[in-house]
């Protein structure tokens, strides 16, 4: 039986969101849940020009034991990919997938994981403005 936990990964390198799906593909799952976060153009209310994520060395492990924690019995499995580095307005900065046998499980799960790894996985982020200002966001 493979492991439930098929990829998570903290990546300086563009991420193949198709490579995250496939990653979660198995004959028995109906349903893939997938949530793609991209770098967004303006944020509260300010134009953004792009941020930086900076990952403490544990984050692929914390992001790894994240993904266990989240799984419910019915989920077959799940992978996530967290970018780093310098990204620009429309950049893919997260990618999440999850499958189960039922589209519900699998994205309920996956709204879960995504909240979760937003939370506790130590990446962080410092936004960028168009007026020259910068502010890390979630410390």
């Amino acid at each position: 039986m493979e492991p439930r936990v098929r990829l998570a990964a903290i990546s300086a390198e563009p991420i193949d969101v198709g490579s995250v799906i496939e990653a979660v593909g198995d004959p028995h799952a109906g349903g893939t849940g997938v949530f793609v976060g991209h770098v967004r153009a303006q944020d509260g209310g300010r134009d953004v020009s792009g941020l930086a994520y900076e990952a403490h060395p544990s984050a692929a492990d914390v992001l790894a034991q994240v993904i266990e924690d989240v799984l419910t019995e019915p989920i077959i499995a799940a992978a996530a990919v967290h970018r780093t580095g310098q990204l620009v307005v429309g950049d893919v900065a997260v990618v999440v997938a999850v499958s189960s046998a039922h589209r519900g499980d699998a994205l309920s799960v996956c709204t879960a994981l995504i909240d979760t790894i937003k939370t506790q996985v130590p990446i962080w982020k410092r936004q960028a403005f168009d007026d020259g200002e910068t502010e890390w966001v979630g410390l």
